[in-house]
């Protein structure tokens, strides 16, 4: 297994942050992540980076333009991967590529073995046709190459049993349809429906008002550790989403932005960064 947010105390939520390959530049992201693994953030999903995605906001949107600009393709990231994982003694990365910018011209099961050869800990495939699903996830199996499935809180049992089925890295549990950024306006009582559904029961915490829809158990519940994200950007976002049974949380645009603005002011990315982090990180104070 990968040991996505395995190495956390059990009272502890998981923390999961998404950034862009290429944003900030690569030299500048490799000191980045020495910095979130001596703070004990658990997981790092990286995208090599794709334009106007439909599911992101304008933040990650920008963000994935400088990074292009920089010249972030599938070989310079996994290459910057190579060279950086062997150092890290926490962290894990889990890589995020889009099937139609970066997957599309290649062929399956050779893709999914270049990621595996990096050492990157999981891969989630964004947009990935689903016919070719049954394909990928046997290549990942035969490469020993972790999942990362997604599903959305709102979304049907078949596909919620298709994402638990396949998750052997982390489930990504989307709270809310629209695209990244902005506040976390999820419905609670629908995540935590969802969240006990995918674990193999109807029962939601008992801190959740009991007007909560009850949502059938997932055919096959999911073993994998379960990351929540879409507006998450503060502590209190990520105890809230841990009390509704959360693994885990992923913030994506409040960090993104600390780094657009760090790069605007010309400060320093990784202190700018490691201030944001302490913000957010389930190990500050408190």
């Amino acid at each position: 297994m990968s040991g996505f947010f395995a190495r956390r105390p059990p009272d502890r939520p998981g923390l999961a942050v998404f950034l862009n390959a290429g944003d900030p530049p690569l030299p500048v992201l490799a000191d980045l992540l020495r910095m979130l693994d001596d703070c004990r953030v658990d997981c790092l999903e990286l995208a090599v980076p794709f334009p106007d995605s439909v599911t992101d906001g304008p933040v990650i949107r920008r963000s994935a333009r400088r990074a292009l600009a920089e010249g972030g393709g599938l070989d310079e990231v996994l290459d910057f991967l190579g060279g950086i994982l062997p150092r890290l003694r926490h962290l894990r990365v889990a890589l995020l590529a889009d099937w139609s910018h970066t997957v599309r011209e290649l062929t399956v099961p050779g893709f999914v073995r270049r990621v595996a050869d990096s050492g990157v800990d999981g891969l989630l495939v964004h947009a990935l046709p689903p016919r070719l699903r049954p394909g990928y996830l046997d290549a990942a199996r035969e490469a020993g190459l972790p999942v990362v499935a997604t599903c959305y809180a709102g979304s049907t049992a078949e596909v919620r049993a298709a994402a638990a089925e396949s998750a052997t890295a982390y489930l990504y549990l989307v709270a809310r349809y629209g695209r990244s950024g902005g506040e976390l306006t999820a419905d609670h009582r629908e995540l935590a429906a969802a969240l006990a559904a995918l674990r193999g029961t109807a029962t939601a915490p008992t801190d959740v008002p009991t007007t909560a829809p009850t949502t059938a158990p997932t055919a096959t519940p999911t073993t994998a550790p379960i990351a929540v994200g879409f507006g998450v950007r503060s502590w209190a976002d990520i105890a809230r989403l841990h009390r509704l049974g959360a693994d885990a949380a992923v913030v994506g645009s409040a960090g993104v932005a600390r780094i657009e603005r760090a790069l605007a002011e010309g400060a320093d990315v990784v202190e700018e960064f490691h201030t944001f982090v302490h913000t957010v990180s389930p190990y500050s104070n408190r």
